[in-house]
């Protein structure tokens, strides 16, 4: 007996996700506004979002203006938002709130409306324009809502995107330093990055990084200037040197800020002497 239930459990899934199908196309295909309704919400209930957004699509239109319009066009992104449709998602969320600005649903459409640009946010290598869109999103949230039960949430989100924007920006300042040491004079746009990000970015994780590579750029040009300009720079990079020790005493840097310190301490003493 229990064997041929095995054998037919199969069968009378089959068969229902079959009646399934057949009873959502046969709405999908009607003029039957309430009917589509329905079925909307009962597979947004159930977790079927990509079947859900396609009737809530169809009907979203015909509820402008109606009590249930709010309801409807909340799921409809939503429904993109859970299937991880997160452009059309961000649009949707954006379109309710400009609709229904009283809603009480607005805090969580704005959060997740934030999180759906959070979600595009590529690699910090690639273009930032979705992770700026999406700091933006965030930030207006936090301002807006700092109570909200999102508001843990957003304020991580926005913390790891602003961690990414520092990331791209030292690894293009890294990326200078090293194209300078086949061509000196690219070293001087190194630097300039670097102070640009020192200076802009005060608390990010990247700053000893930043203060190291600031001291390598600095010693690198001096150590390859013409005479006229070397001992300014030594002094601009024993500078930088002293700049990382302030802040950073027990740095992990310490070793090879240390060697850079003593090239720049010895080419300084030159000048000394020749007084």
């Amino acid at each position: 007996m229990f064997l041929k239930m095995r054998s037919i459990l199969p069968l009378l899934l089959a068969a229902i996700f079959l009646s399934s199908c057949s009873e959502y196309q046969k709405v999908l295909k009607n003029e039957d506004v309430k009917a589509k309704y329905d079925m909307a919400e009962k597979f947004y209930k159930e977790g079927d979002y990509k079947r859900a957004k396609r009737l809530f699509e169809q009907i979203a239109p015909k509820y402008v203006g109606k009590p249930q319009g709010e309801r409807v066009m909340f799921f409809f992104a939503d429904s993109y938002f859970k299937s991880k449709d997160y452009y059309l998602a961000g649009y949707q969320f954006e379109r309710f709130i400009k609709s229904y600005p009283r809603s009480d649903k607005v805090q969580e459409a704005s959060f997740l409306g934030a999180k759906s640009y959070y979600k595009l946010s590529p690699a910090y290598s690639l273009d930032q324009t979705d992770t700026d869109k999406a700091l933006a999103k965030l930030q207006i949230f936090i301002n807006t809502y700092p109570e909200s039960e999102y508001f843990a949430e957003a304020n991580a989100m926005a913390k790891e995107l602003t961690s990414k924007k520092e990331k791209k920006q030292i690894e293009i300042a890294k990326q200078f330093n090293k194209l300078g040491e086949f061509n000196y004079p690219i070293l001087i746009s190194a630097i300039t990055a670097l102070d640009n990000f020192i200076s802009d970015n005060p608390g990010s994780i990247y700053r000893e990084e930043a203060l190291y590579y600031r001291i390598a750029a600095a010693t690198n040009l001096a150590l390859n200037s013409t005479e006229n300009k070397k001992q300014e720079r030594l002094e601009d990079a024993q500078s930088a040197y002293n700049n990382l020790m302030r802040y950073y005493p027990e740095t992990k840097f310490k070793k090879k800020a240390d060697n850079l310190s003593e090239k720049i301490q010895k080419e300084l003493s030159s000048y000394s002497n020749s007084k």
